[in-house]
């Protein structure tokens, strides 16, 4: 169960996934020993699942945003194993959730600009094992994207 320096060091983390033992401790009022042993701690839990770089999608040719309902045409074991497994060699597809509602999978992905995403639509999301039905949503505007969580 996390107390609340665990929480604190959680949310530190989540702001500056490259901060020193040292500052980290500060920030949390630990020793560096107590604040290594913590964080140790964390990961061996799974409290903490790994680190990244955030990349700007802009800069690397993915500036467009869209959001994909994906209904399949069985809704079988076979049928949602194979749709899995494809999806996540698709290096398009940031996100994929299965969903309970009128369809069964929310795509999230990035594409460069709208003739990349008719290309990706023909070429890979409509060849996907089982899929009947695409509704594309293309982003305008983010309002607001983080991958922070509140603890």
């Amino acid at each position: 169960m996390l107390d609340d320096i665990d929480r604190r060091m959680l949310r530190v983390l989540q702001q500056d996934g490259r901060i020193t033992n040292q500052d980290l401790a500060a920030a949390v009022g630990l020793s560096p020993a107590a604040s290594h042993d913590r964080f140790r701690r964390l990961r061996e839990r799974g409290y903490i699942t790994g680190f990244a770089a955030l990349l700007d999608p802009e800069k690397i040719d993915r500036a467009l945003l869209i959001f994909v309902e994906i209904q399949l045409d069985r809704t079988t074991a076979d049928t949602f194993e194979r749709f899995a497994a494809t999806v996540k060699r698709t290096p398009e597809i940031q996100e994929c959730h299965m969903v309970a509602g009128g369809f069964d999978y929310l795509i999230k992905a990035r594409v460069s600009d709208m003739a990349a995403y008719r290309a990706f639509l023909g070429e890979t999301l409509v060849n996907l094992p089982g899929v009947r039905e695409t509704r594309t949503y293309a982003v305008l505007e983010e309002v607001k994207n983080t991958v922070v969580l509140g603890v």
